[in-house]
């Protein structure tokens, strides 16, 4: 089999998911995506001109419940394990800057 992924696009994609991985874990990953692309390719090889597509291979409805009013939760427990509030309000990081629109 040849190596479809190198370490080197792990690397990549590693870095650009914020993920620090291991030497040996580079080329675990590069092994198994290789095997991967591998076996996708074998499947490319089948005749699916007759199969007709699928979102998923088992036969999936939606279960639709009727709409009723209910109690709300409440700001106390609302805020019951929420990392910083003021008693009322979520409190969360900035993320954009004071002169930005």
């Amino acid at each position: 089999m040849s190596k479809k992924i190198d370490a080197q696009q792990v690397k990549k994609v590693a870095m650009l998911s914020r993920l620090d991985l291991s030497d040996a874990e580079i080329e675990r990953f590069a092994s198994q995506l290789s095997e991967i692309v591998t076996y996708v390719e074998k499947m490319n090889e089948l005749d699916t001109e007759k199969v007709e597509p699928m979102a998923h291979c088992l036969g999936i409805t939606n279960r639709f419940g009727e709409d009723r009013p209910a109690e709300s939760l409440g700001t106390e427990k609302a805020l019951a394990n929420a990392p910083d509030h003021d008693g009322q309000f979520f409190i969360v990081p900035r993320i954009l800057e004071e002169n930005s629109a």
